[in-house]
């Protein structure tokens, strides 16, 4: 790869979904409807994509650790824009505030990654773009800034629709660039188990 090339997606890091994916719980307070397994072939978002687009529901982005790179994968495929109404990078505190709507409280009490701040990403993207669903990602992706509560590769990844917001917590210790292809094949994936 050449300096200033941009290589979000990773094969190798990447893999398809399994054939036959079963949907979990629903989120908070989400009515328990129809659960019936979704067949998936290709790439996460192509996948994601597909099943957005045929129910007619949009989708939002507030990434930080991950720069623009889950913005990236979403919108290789083509007819992205049918679904992805917009994103924000907001890599500092203040974007954060400005942008997502995140409490300065919140910040404060928790620090940038935190569950509680990926949530407030996530809902304030929601809200903001008036989508259907929004994740929300934040972390540390090294080398330094790590503590003993939070070391380096810790993710939030947060996913917000009409049932509420779900955040998960992850480990993902790489160098910078598998950090960020990692944490963006787990937040689609996330996406993915509740569509």
């Amino acid at each position: 790869m050449r300096g200033g090339d941009i290589h979000c997606g990773n094969p190798e890091v990447s893999p398809a979904p399994p054939a036959v994916k079963r949907r979990p719980a629903a989120l908070p307070g989400e009515p328990a409807g129809k659960r019936t397994g979704v067949k998936a072939g290709g790439a996460p978002e192509a996948v994601i994509l597909r099943l957005l687009t045929e129910r007619r529901q949009t989708l939002a982005l507030a990434e930080s650790c991950t720069g623009g790179c889950l913005a990236h994968r979403i919108t290789n495929v083509p007819g992205a824009s049918a679904v992805l109404l917009g994103g924000v990078v907001a890599y500092s505190n203040a974007a954060k505030k400005k942008f997502l709507g995140v409490r300065a409280q919140t910040l404060a009490a928790h620090g940038a990654v935190s569950e509680a701040v990926a949530r407030e990403m996530a809902e304030g993207a929601r809200n903001r773009f008036g989508t259907d669903f929004a994740l929300g990602v934040t972390g540390i992706a090294g080398p330094a800034g790590g503590t003993k509560r939070k070391p380096v590769g810790t993710v939030f990844i947060a996913l917000a629709g009409a049932g509420g917001t779900i955040v998960e917590r992850k480990l993902n210790a790489y160098k910078r660039m598998k950090f960020k292809q990692v944490t963006t094949r787990q937040a689609l994936a996330l996406l993915h188990l509740y569509l």
